[in-house]
C-alpha cells in the first residue's frame, strides 16, 4: 500500500509521564515537536504511513509497551480529512 503524509495533532498522558517520553521522542525525532503539560505531551508532528488507523496502533502500541496505562487522543490529517481516535477507536471523520 502507498505510503500517506499524515498530520499528527496528539494529546498523550499516562501514570507514569517519564518512561513514554523516551518512546514518544524516538517516534517523533526531527519531525515534530513534544511539550510537556502537566497532564501529559502534547505531540504536533508530520509521519509517513499507510493510513492513520495504522500509525495510530503503531505509536499506542509502543507507549503502552512503556506504561500500560497510557491514554493518546489523537487527530490525524490528510489532505480535507481528519480522522479523530481515543486510544484505538476511530471516534469521527470530517473534512477538514
Amino acid at each position: 500500500m502507498a505510503q500517506m503524509k499524515l498530520r499528527l495533532s496528539a494529546h498523550v498522558n499516562s501514570d507514569n509521564p517519564p518512561a513514554i517520553k523516551p518512546v514518544l521522542e524516538q517516534i517523533v525525532a526531527d519531525k515534530g515537536t513534544i511539550r510537556q503539560t502537566d497532564q501529559g505531551f502534547d505531540v504536533e508532528a508530520e509521519l509517513e504511513g499507510e493510513s492513520a488507523r495504522a500509525l495510530n496502533r503503531l505509536i499506542l502500541s509502543e507507549l503502552r509497551r512503556a506504561e500500560k496505562r497510557t491514554r493518546m487522543r489523537a487527530e490525524w490529517t490528510s489532505g480535507d480529512t481528519v480522522e479523530k481516535f481515543f486510544d484505538y477507536a476511530l471516534k469521527g471523520t470530517r473534512k477538514a
